[in-house]
């Protein structure tokens, strides 16, 4: 049984959670931090002495942080076929996009746009500041729209780990107030995630308990 720590909306546990939909995998999750608190118990600091969300703890073995250090190890445990390819060089190539979506997709989303739009009063957001994130973010999604206009998802015509860390954010993506460039590609890519159960269950989760 694998046990988690962290809310539901909270991004990293959503790619998490998404990851364990896929793979049809038991669980239980505990909801902790922001409104919730609990990352500053000794318990938690037991399980991460870093005191973030997510922590995921396999049966009885040592509890694991670090977002895409836990999506590895589950697939690396669990995965099959073209999720996460045993062949070396095809797994590397599913691992370099999802290295390249944490770093170009998903950290230029999180806090430079979303917290910006909807993390933050509205008297105090910085339209200039938003908008250049979101040009910045969208130079990336140009490059993803370049390939969805010949393959399905982020890696070929499988779905693999790649598509989590990528696709992840997108829900808010098209979600929150904001002028998003047209991307038809990048749509319909999405609109396949939407048909995916395990990311319409962990992912496309309201955010108003966010809202400044």
């Amino acid at each position: 049984m694998l046990t988690v720590w962290g809310r539901k909306t909270s991004s990293n546990v959503q790619a998490l959670m998404w990851c364990i939909g896929e793979m049809n995998l038991p669980f239980k999750r505990h909801d902790i931090g922001h409104h919730y608190g609990g990352t500053d118990t000794d318990a938690f600091f037991a399980l991460n002495p870093n005191r973030t969300i997510p922590v995921l703890q396999d049966g009885d073995n040592p509890p694991l942080w670090e977002t895409g250090a836990i999506l590895r190890y589950l697939a690396n445990r669990y995965a099959r076929d073209a999720f996460w390819p045993e062949d070396l060089l095809a797994r590397t190539e599913v691992d370099r996009w999802m290295e390249w979506s944490k770093l170009n997709i998903a950290e230029a989303f999180t806090a430079p746009v979303f917290w910006r739009v909807v993390r933050t009063p509205a008297e105090k957001r910085d339209p200039t500041a938003i908008r250049e994130a979101i040009t910045k973010l969208e130079q990336k999604f140009d490059i993803a729209e370049k390939r969805f206009a010949t393959q399905a998802f982020l890696v070929g015509e499988a779905f693999t780990l790649a598509d989590i860390q990528f696709g992840h954010v997108l829900y808010r993506y098209y979600d929150i107030e904001i002028a998003r460039k047209p991307l038809p590609n990048l749509r319909a890519y999405y609109e396949r995630l939407e048909a995916r159960p395990a990311f319409r269950e962990h992912v496309m989760v309201s955010y108003e308990a966010l809202r400044a």
